[in-house]
């Protein structure tokens, strides 16, 4: 449609300004006299237009817009619910905060980034301020004879890290995965002290603020956390990393030592194996690590298709860890707990055949929308899922939504826990604010 054209302005009454009565200087009628009216006419107009142009400018600017228009909550734009539509999730998955600084989750946040994602650099660079801990998973220790080495630098975005450093808000700690030979690294104590070496000497060199160290479920693949004495020694090897990254200062930050955040597979039932971290390996080595990330998803799987992480198997696992109920306050090292989330989903067979496949963001948009998802609420596991059907086999999808995650912060918050998120950057969890 065009736009309509503006009326044009009455032309100005020369005729009434003729026959002006005022006096006249000489016979002549004064001219400043004259034209008198029109100024005032021309000063209001200008006066007016500049108020105009400045009332718009004000209103239109955005730091006016922050704070004079409310930005709504998702709880206060009702989309945390169980009775969710498919249609709201594809329609907001797309928006983000106003406010990218403020942070509702007040207890530490750790944020893996992994590099066959890039995405998640980008949104640790946007959201720095909403997380604690920063763990870009580059490094794995390895082993080659007696000879160990650290292998990932190559992984390594040094124009990511410059970045991060402006802020000073986040910690970056590296992911490390001992991928060494357990009995070589275990059993011989030489072996600690170079590996502690070739850690704490690329902390010094890329200026990081410690490491997240992952070695149990590792361990536990070789067989040797059944021997009693392996086990003391994988601990006492735990407590030597944990010790000798506190004997040196942050680069960034002189007066806080490096950290030691220990990566910990979630038990997978009351009953204790062999192989689990248990209450005991926890106070062992509590004191020497600044946090433990649990790894409270992967519940489920092809054999068993269901939830991710069912919410009554992150308390259980809470419970059994810290040896507590919670019912008077934080228990001991509940806040060196950081509560693993997966912001990823799974997408199982459940008739007509076995099988399961992990999706992220995209996938789950592209099923919402191909498949028209009724979604359902399970109570019991507090997560979404949908059935869909495709090549004559029945299928479930379970994906993190606004909700699941709420009661899981909810849960977090009333332990004293932190989070740990893996991994940032392929979640489209909508309506984020």
């Amino acid at each position: 449609m065009a736009p309509r054209k503006r009326p044009r302005r009455a032309e100005v009454d020369t005729d009434r300004l003729k026959g002006s009565n005022e006096p006249s200087h000489g016979g002549q009628t004064s001219v400043s006299n004259r034209l008198r009216p029109l100024h005032i006419f021309s000063f209001l107009f200008v006066v007016v237009f500049f108020l105009a142009v400045s009332i718009a400018f004000y209103w239109s600017s955005p730091s006016h817009r922050i704070a004079m228009v409310p930005v709504l909550s998702v709880q206060e734009r009702g989309l945390v619910k169980s009775d969710v539509v498919y249609r709201e999730i594809l329609d907001e998955n797309a928006r983000v905060p106003l406010n990218r600084s403020f942070r509702y989750f007040s207890n530490p946040v750790l944020a893996y980034i992994t590099p066959w994602n890039s995405r998640g650099y980008e949104v640790a660079k946007e959201f720095t301020s909403k997380f604690t801990h920063l763990s870009p998973v580059w490094y794995e220790l390895k082993s080659q004879g007696k000879k160990l080495f650290l292998d990932g630098r190559h992984n390594v975005d040094m124009a990511w890290m410059l970045e991060l450093k402006k802020s000073r808000n986040a910690l970056v700690l590296p992911r490390v995965v001992l991928e060494a030979f357990p009995a070589d690294l275990l059993l011989k104590k030489k072996q600690w002290s170079k590996a502690t070496d070739i850690i704490l000497k690329e902390c010094k060199e890329l200026e990081y603020d410690g490491i997240v160290l992952e070695s149990w479920s590792r361990w536990a693949h070789y067989g040797v956390l059944h021997d009693p004495d392996m086990r003391r020694m994988a601990l006492e090897f735990i407590k030597h990393v944990g010790l000798a990254l506190h004997s040196l200062n942050s680069i960034r930050n002189s007066s806080h030592h490096l950290e030691l955040i220990y990566v910990i597979p979630a038990p997978r039932s009351q009953n204790l194996a062999e192989y689990d971290f248990g209450p005991q390996d926890l106070h062992q080595i509590a004191d020497v690590v600044d946090g433990f990330s649990l790894m409270t998803y992967d519940f489920s799987g092809p054999q068993n298709p269901g939830p991710v992480a069912p919410l009554s198997w992150i308390h259980s696992s809470l419970q059994l860890l810290l040896g507590a109920d919670n019912q008077d306050g934080p228990p001991r090292h509940a806040s060196k707990i950081f509560l693993g989330i997966n912001l990823y989903g799974s997408d199982f067979v459940v008739t007509g055949g076995s099988g399961m496949e992990a999706i992220i963001g995209r996938d789950y948009l592209s099923k919402l929308e191909m498949h028209r998802a009724v979604l359902r609420w399970d109570e019991k596991s507090a997560e979404h899922f949908f059935i869909y059907s495709q090549h004559n086999l029945q299928r479930a999808v379970f994906y993190p939504t606004l909700k699941s995650i709420s009661v899981r912060l909810d849960a977090a918050r009333s332990w004293g826990a932190g989070l740990s998120l893996w991994e940032i950057g392929q979640d489209h969890i909508y309506g984020r604010r």
